[in-house]
């Protein structure tokens, strides 16, 4: 109870060891540890305690827009000079398209450098092998084959005169 001063009467002890008056705060203090335990569980709820995922390569592509879906021309149009300034943008657009095809055809097309070594090579070595002379061919072939593989000749191993 407030007073004119701002000070607050407390309760007396014999008033406050009443019956009624225990009940009352017993029950006040059992609504706190409810409502304690009950925050507490809400706020450990929607946590989970396991890894977050790492998030793997999409296998989908999102485009903002359908035009590249439907291979579509560019957006704005203008014929026989009605809007110059887009039909300028219209032809840098087309050149760079042109530009782009024909640089992606070049690389499914064209043969790399490392490609085009190794194919030489083999290439050179069968020639060198269809215009040798056959014993040139055969002490070639010999030659190969002794460096990889050694033959040797099966002899009969006199017997020790022990």
């Amino acid at each position: 109870m407030a007073g004119p001063h701002g000070s607050r009467k407390k309760l007396s002890k014999n008033l406050l060891q009443m019956k009624f008056m225990q009940r009352s705060t017993v029950k006040s203090e059992k609504e706190q540890n409810e409502q304690e335990r009950q925050r507490v569980i809400d706020d450990e709820h929607w946590v989970l305690d396991i890894p977050e995922l790492q998030q793997r390569e999409s296998r989908f592509q999102l485009e903002p827009s359908y035009v590249p879906c439907e291979n579509l021309r560019f957006g704005r149009m203008s014929f026989m000079g009605f809007n110059p300034e887009i039909e300028k943008i219209m032809r840098l657009h087309d050149t760079q398209q042109a530009l782009e095809s024909a640089e992606e055809r070049e690389r499914e097309i064209g043969v790399s450098e490392t490609e085009m070594t190794h194919r030489y090579e083999s290439l050179v070595g069968t020639i060198a092998k269809k215009f040798s002379k056959k014993r040139h061919r055969s002490s070639a072939n010999d030659e190969e084959n002794s460096g990889t593989k050694k033959k040797s000749k099966k002899q009969f191993l006199k017997p020790d005169d022990d």
